[in-house]
């Protein structure tokens, strides 16, 4: 594949991303990871250091943005900021007209993609399966854990956004969830609507903090123990099925500073209970196609991937 090529396969990655990150439950880390890029992605986070404004001083522009895998991020950050403010319309107008089905496709792209990564990085060892099964029960216990109130000063939201951005990159939490948890989505998107620059500012601070600490950790490991980080991050993601289980009956939930219903607690049901209890069409037959066409798409994926590399000299 051309340099051409490449960049608009990486530029639509980060359509995906942006598109993700727009629907509570699925975060933009979770689709590098089923995508092929989320090793790359931390390594190049993680190449935004100190020693990157040394390269830039002493060897100039080029090799500092060499140093830096700057065509990587300029090509993926194009693809994330174009769908936040344009596809990201689409993805909330789906979230709002079409939820189950929606739901659906995402639970048949995560089964899909969890199937992908066990064939590549079998878990053969007893801790790697051991892992496997405690990020499932860390992410479900994450999606049942009742959500706080806490109060939104600044050192809340700089703690806060910390914790939300590393979430952010971890495959199967996603970071407004957490935000939802701690009680602060509001006062996030408070901040946000009335420009409340000092607020942003100081969850900023804190979220790029974070992230270039944890991107480095998670490249250490990554590193040194690949097989047993990919099965734990498989565990999230099939932990994470709780959260987008298409069939849910809301039992909390708050307004947003912007009008948005925030659930904060729900139940999952199966689909003759979402139409007794909900008094709405389950659209059952539907919602397993749109899951199987998303099981499809990885598995799709990973076929002509395949063949490609086999193809290529």
């Amino acid at each position: 594949m051309n340099n051409l090529g490449h960049h608009f396969l990486l530029f639509l990655k980060g359509l995906a991303m942006g598109a993700a990150d727009v629907v509570p439950g699925v975060s933009g880390g979770t689709i590098a990871f089923i995508s092929g890029i989320y090793i790359e992605l931390i390594n190049s986070i993680k190449s935004l250091n100190i020693k990157a404004l040394k390269v830039l001083r002493h060897q100039g522009l080029a090799a500092a943005w060499q140093h830096i895998n700057g065509n990587f991020l300029a090509v993926l950050l194009a693809g994330v900021f174009t769908s936040l403010f344009s596809l990201a319309q689409v993805m909330q107008y789906l979230l709002a007209q079409y939820p189950l089905p929606l739901w659906s496709f995402f639970t048949g792209l995560i089964v899909g993609s969890v199937i992908y990564l066990l064939r590549q990085h079998p878990p053969s060892l007893a801790v790697d399966k051991g892992l496997f099964v405690l990020g499932i029960a860390l992410a479900y216990g994450l999606s049942i854990a009742p959500a706080t109130a806490l109060e939104g000063d600044h050192t809340t939201m700089f703690f806060a956004g910390t914790i939300a951005l590393c979430a952010m990159i971890l495959p199967g939490i996603s970071g407004s969830f957490i935000l939802v948890l701690l009680g602060l989505y509001p006062v996030f998107i408070g901040a946000i609507a009335n420009v409340q620059l000092d607020i942003l500012l100081v969850f900023g601070s804190g979220g790029i903090l974070g992230l270039m600490a944890f991107s480095r950790l998670l490249s250490w490991l990554l590193d040194n123990y690949q097989t047993m980080v990919i099965a734990l991050m498989c565990g999230f993601l099939v932990g994470s099925l709780n959260i987008i289980w298409p069939w849910k009956l809301v039992t909390e939930s708050v307004l947003s500073h912007s009008g948005k219903t925030i659930v904060l607690a729900s139940e999952n049901l199966l689909p003759g209970q979402f139409a007794e209890l909900v008094d709405q069409d389950p659209l059952t037959s539907i919602c397993i196609l749109a899951s199987i066409f998303g099981l499809l798409l990885v598995l799709g994926l990973e076929y002509v991937g395949s063949r490609y590399q086999q193809d290529t000299p």
